[in-house]
């Protein structure tokens, strides 16, 4: 298998990327962290055009038959402090990049009758989130363009499935809890398990939707969240 995982660099994609088997394609925007860690990688901003093309071409070249579509941005203002630059950026990031790397990934799964699309998205485009509203919005179109790209692809040996993490401890779960008006201890009372979710719980999760047991799982929106979704 040739698996390509953006956001690689730290984090959930760190993890994914170094608990899979095959060969790995790392993205992310820190050459030096990728350099560190990978022998296989390419220097991305997932916002840029340019550099969104040169990926998509890098794809094509490696014949990517794992698509693992991680990284994310997350901003957290109310509506009425939001601008077009913040709009347009987490729009680029978490919605039009993963579905440009999908139509660049899917010539070569078709022509093998194989391959895997997976989405991080988040448990905020499920339920939403107060003053996320941008986080959430692009989350939730990636749920409904997993639904559609499985339809789509089914006939070709193709599954595309989304996995929704609550708040899971990284830098980025950290920063999120920092950055809005309840602190990491209030959060947690919150959380039904009382904790974050691992990075390595959504790694395995991966592992599994990659493996041939899970064939006929696809078009699913799978909420890895410590039972955060199911209420509190």
């Amino acid at each position: 298998m040739n698996i390509l995982v953006t956001g690689a660099s730290k984090g959930i994609g760190k993890s994914i990327a170094n608990n899979l088997s095959g060969n790995i394609y790392a993205v992310g925007r820190n050459e030096e962290l990728l350099k560190q860690q990978y022998k296989n990688y390419i220097v991305c901003d997932l916002a840029d055009k340019n550099d969104l093309e040169k990926l998509g071409e890098y794809i094509t070249e490696n014949k990517i038959d794992v698509l693992i579509n991680n990284a994310g941005e997350y901003i957290y203002s109310p509506i009425d402090k939001i601008e077009t630059t913040m709009l347009e950026h987490i729009i680029k990031v978490n919605l039009q990049a993963p579905l440009y790397l999908a139509s660049k990934s899917v010539p070569y799964m078709k022509q093998k009758h194989w391959g895997r699309i997976i989405n991080i998205g988040s448990i905020s485009g499920v339920m939403g989130e107060a003053c996320a509203s941008l986080y959430s919005a692009t989350k939730a179109g990636l749920i409904g363009g997993t639904k559609a790209l499985a339809l789509e692809l089914a006939e070709y040996g193709i599954t595309v499935n989304t996995i929704n993490p609550g708040w899971v401890e990284t830098d980025m779960g950290n920063n999120s809890s920092n950055d809005g008006d309840w602190t990491k201890e209030e959060i947690i009372e919150c959380i039904p398990q009382k904790r974050f979710v691992s990075p390595e719980e959504i790694a395995g999760l991966v592992k599994y939707l990659i493996s041939d047991d899970a064939k006929g799982l696809t078009g699913q929106s799978i909420n890895l969240c410590a039972g955060l979704s199911v209420g509190y």
